[in-house]
């Protein structure tokens, strides 16, 4: 039974626990109303209710990987998304003629907070007051911009050299995407310190949490930053990339939901990255750095360019 994002709609609203738990396994072995069950848990927690993000993707998570889990009511505040949200959504879903890449499925995910409830805003900020991960992220100075020329001055093999290497090796952006061009400054202070520090940390993770810069490890990161910090954009993408799955191809979604729930159970288990001062680690290697703080690196069950592989090869 196919399944399309008009039906899926119905699929969006507060989920019983237990049946969310039952809802898992079944989606993973293909059966096309427990996948819509599953990604319309997701929508209404990313979208409508982001106090309720924690839970219900722990949930789903734990499942998935047999673990136990604690089916209490979900009692999180929510606001519906206006009609111009799903229509903005169904375009997301649909992409660009030439398909995404990393920086445009990024914008584009991002762009869809700005067609949400007008509570959503206040909604994700006491989420993030109240996510212990977050670090009283209210209180804290929003950090400066990292330059490029003060980690060249740290020695070879050392985490700044290594960062510094990943960046211009690859080509990538120091920040993944411009703080002032999406509007950082505008946001509440919990979040406009969350959302820049992940934004400037993002590839630090990458490397001390053993995570690729692949397709499949960016999925798998969402997850670990979504259970550190109950960070809503995180919560946003495994959403919309889940969601891409289910209707469009739905045989890839049980790899998705392996993936997010090994990232997601690693990120619960990690020592809480937002309350490390990073920068005062710049000289020391990637494996002293995993040493000081106990800090395991992924090991998903897939390789990290299974995607990429797949894409080849057909």
């Amino acid at each position: 039974m196919l399944i399309n994002l008009q039906e899926l709609r119905g699929y969006s609203v507060r989920p019983d626990p237990q049946a969310l738990t039952e809802s898992v396994r079944p989606a993973a072995q293909g059966d096309a109303a427990a996948q819509a069950s599953v990604c319309g848990a997701m929508l209404w927690a990313s979208f409508a209710a982001p106090g309720a993000i924690t839970q219900v993707f722990d949930l789903i998570s734990r499942s998935q990987l047999s673990l136990r889990t604690d089916p209490a009511e979900i009692l999180a505040h929510s606001a519906a998304p206006p009609e111009e949200f799903w229509q903005q959504f169904e375009a997301t879903l649909t992409g660009p003629e030439e398909g995404y890449d990393a920086t445009s499925i990024t914008m584009a995910v991002a762009s869809l907070g700005a067609v949400l409830d007008d509570d959503y805003a206040a909604l994700s900020e006491c989420a993030a007051l109240a996510y212990m991960g977050s670090d009283n992220a209210a209180d804290k100075f929003v950090p400066p911009m990292i330059s490029l020329t003060a980690l060249a001055d740290f020695p070879d093999g050392s985490l700044a050299r290594q960062l510094l290497s990943m960046w211009v090796d690859n080509g990538f952006d120091p920040e993944v995407l411009d703080r002032d061009a999406i509007g950082l400054n505008g946001l509440s202070p919990a979040l406009r310190y969350l959302n820049t520090r992940i934004l400037q940390m993002h590839d630090i993770w990458h490397l001390v949490a053993g995570y690729k810069t692949t397709s499949l490890h960016e999925m798998a990161i969402s997850a670990f930053q979504l259970a550190q910090f109950g960070h809503n954009y995180s919560a946003m993408f495994l959403t919309t990339v889940c969601t891409m799955s289910h209707l469009k191809q739905p045989m890839g979604f049980p790899l998705l939901l392996q993936n997010l729930s090994e990232a997601w159970v690693h990120g619960c288990d990690a020592p809480d990255f937002m309350n490390i001062e990073w920068e005062q680690d710049w000289h020391m290697s990637i494996e002293e750095v995993r040493a000081k703080y106990g800090i395991v690196p992924f090991a998903g069950a897939f390789p990290a360019d299974l995607l990429e592989q797949l894409s080849q090869a057909s």
